[in-house]
């Protein structure tokens, strides 16, 4: 099975420091949804890990991060993309969990769910902890410079083997081909 991770805040959609709390607050980036359809085109499972503190912080409840999620898989049907699945992680730091970023619970989740070895799976993320987690489980760690990319970009905890790419769509590009 071909299988991508993304991470969403700053990979699909503009990301915020304020936390995205409403459907309203939800933008994607322009070309994301695009990339998830070519992915798709290109027979991929394209599976969300997604960390969401603001719902361990309060912010939001899990109906309304439900309400978010509609609002980009409907979004991704108009330009006849899917995604598989979403996992989130609700916790805050404080929390321990094994699920949240850089930890990783969710994406051995998601391999157990999937009967897949993620050895050398694409996992798009635009911060470090995205990238890190990729590297505890094998996976192929890929930085978008959306979101906080940009500044993840000159971390020196940089995992090497990342790959580095514009934007979403640049990364659905290089893995479709």
């Amino acid at each position: 099975m071909k299988l991508v991770i993304l991470d969403r805040d700053g990979v699909i959609n503009h990301d915020s420091d304020q936390y995205i709390k409403s459907p309203e607050e939800w933008k994607p980036i322009p070309g994301s949804l695009a990339a998830i359809a070519r992915l798709n085109q290109a027979g991929y499972r394209v599976v969300v890990a997604t960390n969401q503190s603001g719902i361990g912080r309060g912010l939001f409840e899990t109906d309304t991060l439900i309400a978010i999620h509609d609002k980009m898989l409907k979004a991704l049907t108009q330009v006849g993309g899917r995604i598989d699945a979403i996992f989130f992680c609700p916790h805050t730091n404080a929390d321990a969990c094994d699920c949240r970023k850089p930890k990783p619970g969710m994406l051995r989740d998601i391999a157990s769910r999937f009967n897949a070895d993620l050895t050398g799976v694409p996992v798009i993320g635009d911060s470090l902890r995205d990238l890190q987690t990729a590297t505890a489980v094998g996976a192929q760690p890929m930085l978008v410079l959306t979101g906080k990319g940009g500044k993840t970009a000159n971390d020196p905890a940089l995992p090497p083997d990342t790959l580095v790419f514009a934007d979403l769509a640049a990364a659905a590009a290089h893995i479709a081909r």
